[in-house]
Order: structure tokens, then C-alpha cells, then sequence
């Protein structure tokens, strides 16, 4: 295991005795709360394309590192993950049968971060730098007790019911401390270039199957071209065309794991009008064209 996580991180056993009995399979588990999944995997998985929606990542047990353009970000016992905007990166995990990955994601939903932010009477500092939009933090004790009493929640369905909406806003209240917690107040503030590339892939997200073009999205940002390409790229790492490109595969690798539509009608859904190219993007970006990416996924399900 890489040395980058904190050696005088709390003791997490605690975290894994809660998790393992709430798990069926490998993959993610949705729990009674909407807002939180349960993720384990008992194999390592190669260094692949993928793309999370803003949420807190907990790992308990095995680790992961993240590639973002030239950086990379480890994630395991003692840290956690913040991811402000769903950004396309790179990921392996580290997980085996005897050592399996465990760990739980909490979506990140606006109005209560505009909620937690406006009670915290915080502002954003003048000179506060760019937010980075997915880092990972080191885990300290209050996050630690929040994350303990989330998972003891899920337990029992009456406290579930009752207390559980209030052990999520404990955790994303501790997020909000965290050294993290500026890129978190800055979906809230709506202020600056960052604020207008959150509004920008929030588009993009919606539609993304439509044809777009740099210029269009830099009216919507009401920026020139030039200066939309350049903030657009320093927030996500990517060009603009390129992230619609990465969005619009990982979509499709979805809808092939997911679903039972052709090749054909799955490059259309997502916005593509030549079925060639979209398996040559798809074949470069994943390493293997969508039929035999599918069957892959599909054996691994039955295995």
C-alpha cells in the first residue's frame, strides 16, 4: 500500500464491522437513505475511465488512486474523497478476496449544502484560491464519529427513518470543515469563472446527446471563446469537446452494462451519428470495443 495515507488516522475497524453485514455483492448498494451507497469489490480493477456525480467517498477498507490530468489522488483507510463536479478521471482500485474494498458514497445535494453554508455564516475570502474540484482529505475524529453513526443508522430501519437524514447532514457538515471545504462552498456561492464552468456542466449533463459547440457554451458562461477554453480546461482538465466526448462513452458504458440495447441504438442515445466511430472512440478511451466490454462486464456479474 502506497504511504500516502496519514499513519496517525483513527482506527477504522469499527467502519468495516458496519459496512461487510450490509453488503450483498460486489459493486455498489443502494441503502433506505437515497442519498447513500454502500461499494465493495473483493478484486482489483485496472486503471479505467470513470466518472462520479458530486459525493463524498469513504473508503474503509482497500484504497484507490484517482489520475486528473497530471495529478494523482490516493484515497483509503484515514482519507476520504471530495468530488465537487462530475469531472472524467482515471481510477484502479486495490481490493482482493482477503482484503476486499468497503466503503460508502454520499451524493452531495445542492440545497442542503446551500442550507449547512448559510447557517455556517461562512463567505467566501477574497483570496481564497481556486477550489480544486475532487482532492482527497485525511479523515479526523469528528468526521470519523459522523461517518460511525451514519452506518449504525442503516442498521435499523426505524432509526433509519427517523434519525438518517440527519446522520448525512452530520458527515457533509464535517466535509464543510474540512480542508475541502471551500470547493464545497463554492457550488453555494455562485460567484466567479468556477462558478460559471459548475453552471456550464450542468448542462452538458442534461444534454448531453445535442450537438454543441465551444462557442455556444461560451455564450452560456458569457465568456469569449477563448477565455471559456482556458477556464474550462484549469477547472476539469480537459477541453470542452473533450469532456463532452468522455461524457457521452461513459454514458454509453453504462447503458451496455445496464441495459439490453444494440450497439447502434446506444451510440444514438448518447449523441453519436456514426456507429464506426463511436466504437473507434469507444475501443480508444476503454481499451476494448463495447460488445466485448459488455460481455466482459456481464461475465464478471456471474462469476
Amino acid at each position: 500500500m502506497p504511504a500516502h495515507f496519514p499513519m496517525d488516522a483513527p482506527p477504522l475497524d469499527t467502519l468495516v464491522e458496519l459496512i461487510a453485514p450490509l453488503i450483498g455483492h460486489d459493486g455498489y448498494t443502494a441503502t433506505s437513505l437515497p442519498s447513500v451507497t454502500l461499494m465493495s469489490l473483493h478484486r482489483p480493477v485496472a486503471r479505467t475511465p470513470l466518472m462520479y456525480e458530486p459525493s463524498l467517498h469513504i473508503v474503509a477498507q482497500g484504497y484507490k488512486v484517482g489520475y486528473l490530468g497530471s495529478r494523482e489522488i490516493h484515497y483509503g483507510p484515514g482519507q476520504y474523497l471530495v468530488q465537487t463536479l462530475p469531472l472524467p478521471f482515471e481510477c484502479e482500485t486495490h481490493a482482493s478476496l482477503a482484503s476486499p474494498l468497503l466503503g460508502l458514497s454520499i451524493r452531495l445535494d445542492p440545497a442542503l449544502l446551500g442550507e449547512l453554508v448559510e447557517a455556517m455564516g461562512e463567505r467566501e475570502a477574497p483570496d481564497e484560491p481556486s477550489p480544486e474540484p475532487m482532492a482527497s482529505v485525511s479523515m479526523n475524529v469528528g468526521m470519523q464519529g459522523a461517518v460511525n453513526r451514519l452506518l449504525q443508522t442503516l442498521h435499523d430501519p426505524g432509526e433509519s427513518a427517523a434519525m438518517g437524514p440527519l446522520r448525512v447532514r452530520d458527515v457533509v457538515f464535517e466535509a464543510l470543515k474540512g480542508t475541502q471545504g471551500a470547493a464545497l462552498r463554492a457550488l453555494v456561492h455562485h460567484q466567479g469563472h468556477y462558478s460559471q464552468i459548475v453552471q456550464v456542466l450542468s448542462r452538458l449533463h442534461a444534454r448531453y446527446a445535442e450537438a454543441m459547440s465551444v462557442e455556444s457554451l461560451a455564450r452560456q458562461a458569457n465568456m469569449s471563446p477563448s477565455a471559456f477554453h482556458q477556464h474550462f480546461k484549469q477547472v476539469t482538465h480537459v477541453s470542452p469537446l473533450q469532456y463532452l466526448k468522455r461524457l457521452r462513452l461513459i454514458k454509453a458504458q453504462q447503458l451496455l452494462v445496464q441495459e439490453t440495447r444494440n450497439v447502434s441504438q446506444i451510440a444514438e442515445t448518447v449523441g453519436y451519428r456514426s456507429v464506426s466511430q463511436f466504437s473507434r472512440d469507444y475501443k480508444r478511451y476503454f481499451g476494448t470495443p463495447p460488445l466485448k466490454h459488455r460481455k466482459a462486464e456481464h461475465a464478471l456479474q456471474v462469476s
